[in-house]
């Protein structure tokens, strides 16, 4: 049982290899494409290109991994099931479960390994993607963000601080402006909040509300209920940089969601995606767990056959869990049940299916 069990991982891992390499550099090549047209006017090099090529391949390996891993796992066996080889270890007295049990640890390291790429991997490829990009258009960075916090430069030389920026809300709590006049500090502007005011008549600005303005040269202090600030970058700039949930990982998704919680703002979205950084990669055991049981079940065809079935079930996962989601990012559904719900059906039924298969 051992050689046999040996042979079938060989010929699952070899697949798998091929399989989720291909499908996440074709699908990068794709994504290089798509941005080319925005590329070429500034003349990159085809190394940046190649590179942006490179630093997309985590991300699309890591939402095609369950797909290849449903397809390996039904070819493999799909084949060895036309070959009568499971009919023939049936007949001399060998265990399927038993067979099948290296495929189940198999599917718990991919899950691993899931959640490894998707926390650690991807967001610093997602960082050093949105960096390229930047190099890419010669745009000079002026514009900083994490878990909430800004650091900016603004038009007249000033750097500020907004200690909570909310973009869904167009909103920014504590700010802090620090005007800088012949290499020294010579205003400093302390905001409880600022709003996003949208003109048409006029220039679009920010609007700060309850601050303080310490006028460091005269040594003043003035206190404003409201305050017009036209210097600040318009909101376009900042969604362009704006660091998203994908560039995040847990810890980090989890400290910015807090700090919303405690300015008294709750983003659904957030919350959801922070609970799918968890759920998502146990759908790669599910489908390792799928893979196996339904070719026992009955002849699944041949390799057209068997790819279509895979491609079938991954795009019902996809189409599911994506509605799914949406529905807790509209707050139809609780977060934790919205990111939760499709990869525990799709666990259930691959627990029954697997319980199911006759020794």
């Amino acid at each position: 049982m051992l050689i046999i069990q040996r042979h079938y991982l060989k010929e699952f891992l070899k697949v798998l290899f091929v399989i989720a390499v291909g499908l996440a550099l074709i699908f990068s090549i794709l994504e290089l494409i798509d941005k080319v047209d925005d590329f070429l006017p500034y003349r990159p090099s085809l190394k940046n290109l190649m590179l942006y090529t490179v630093l997309n391949f985590p991300r699309y390996l890591l939402y095609l991994l369950p797909m290849a891993t449903l397809l390996c796992s039904l070819f493999v066996f799909s084949q060895a099931k036309r070959r009568e080889e499971i009919t023939v270890i049936r007949s001399a007295g060998g265990r399927i479960k038993t067979l099948l049990t290296p495929f189940l640890v198999g599917g718990v390291f991919l899950s691993l390994f899931g959640f490894i790429l998707g926390e650690l991997i991807v967001p610093e490829f997602s960082k050093e993607i949105r960096e390229l990009r930047e190099t890419i258009i010669k745009r000079d960075k002026k514009f900083s963000f994490k878990e909430g916090t800004v650091w900016l430069r603004t038009a007249d030389g000033s750097i500020v601080k907004i200690g909570l920026y909310i973009p869904e809300k167009k909103i920014s709590r504590n700010i802090s402006i620090f005007k800088i006049g012949n290499g020294n500090l010579t205003e400093r502007i302390e905001a409880e909040a600022g709003e996003w005011i949208e003109s048409k008549g006029s220039e679009s600005k920010w609007r700060l509300k309850n601050l303080i303005l310490y006028d460091l040269k005269s040594g003043s202090v003035k206190k404003y209920e409201e305050l017009e600030y036209p210097f600040i970058e318009s909101l376009a700039v900042f969604s362009e940089d704006v660091q998203k949930p994908e560039e995040m990982g847990m810890r980090e998704l989890f400290r910015y969601t807090r700090k919303l919680e405690e300015a008294g703002f709750k983003n659904l979205k957030l919350i959801v995606d922070l609970n799918a950084k968890v759920s998502y990669p146990f759908i790669n055991f599910f489908m390792v767990l799928l893979g196996v049981s339904l070719p026992m079940r009955g002849k699944t065809g041949g390799g057209l056959v068997t790819t279509a079935i895979g491609i079938f079930i991954s795009l019902v996962y996809w189409f599911s869990h994506t509605m799914s989601l949406s529905m807790g990012y509209y707050g139809i559904l609780p977060p934790v049940i919205s990111a939760w719900l499709v990869p525990v059906i799709f666990g259930i039924i691959a627990v029954n299916l697997f319980a199911r298969i006759q020794e």
